[in-house]
């Protein structure tokens, strides 16, 4: 069985809207990553620790139309670039992926995902996607959260987890560390 992972940048009050500020990233404090705080290179190590589980990556379909047109390019992600991908939407059409990316897979509903995650193979990790990932952790997919909570407070914008009324989830803590400048890593996993 695979796990699946969601990986991705937090405010401390929840919201993972727009955290590089790049195209598409309407949120009006976008950028909020790399805005306004120190670099500490440290805080950062969680993205290449990541990299060594992952063997696939998935998004939603707005998260993939904005790194499809900015990843495949980009020597800071070409780690990523041969990689499996799996799209999760019932709207994308199969001619909207992107060539020279690795092999890509849409999957149309969360069904296909849970049936993904019951085939052979490592870790998939989902960047981006907040909406994609509220939906899978309501449907009890998720296995790991990667977090990197910084020091913001934004107050409206895109959130990790959904408010439906849901039974409780535990998650147990695997790894955390802090930073100089105020960043958090947290390593949850779902208790199943």
């Amino acid at each position: 069985m695979r796990k699946l992972v969601y990986t991705g940048f937090m405010s401390l009050d929840g919201v993972v809207d727009s955290p590089g500020g790049g195209p598409g990233e309407e949120h009006r404090s976008g950028g909020w990553v790399f805005k306004d705080l120190e670099f500490v290179e440290e805080a950062w190590s969680l993205k290449g620790e990541e990299l060594a589980d992952t063997t696939a990556l998935m998004f939603g379909r707005r998260s993939y139309e904005a790194f499809a047109s900015v990843w495949p390019g980009s020597d800071d992600h070409a780690d990523y670039r041969d990689l499996p991908k799996y799209v999760v939407s019932s709207t994308l059409p199969d001619d909207a992926l992107v060539d020279g990316w690795g092999p890509t897979t849409i999957l149309r509903s969360t069904e296909d995902v849970a049936a993904l995650k019951e085939g052979e193979g490592g870790a998939v990790f989902i960047h981006g996607s907040a909406e994609l990932a509220r939906r899978l952790s309501d449907a009890g997919l998720i296995d790991q959260y990667n977090l990197l909570m910084f020091p913001v407070l934004l107050g409206a914008g895109k959130s990790l987890f959904g408010r439906a009324d849901r039974d409780k989830q535990m998650l147990a803590l695997r790894e955390s560390a802090t930073y100089s400048n105020g960043i958090v890593k947290l390593v949850y996993d779902v208790r199943r």
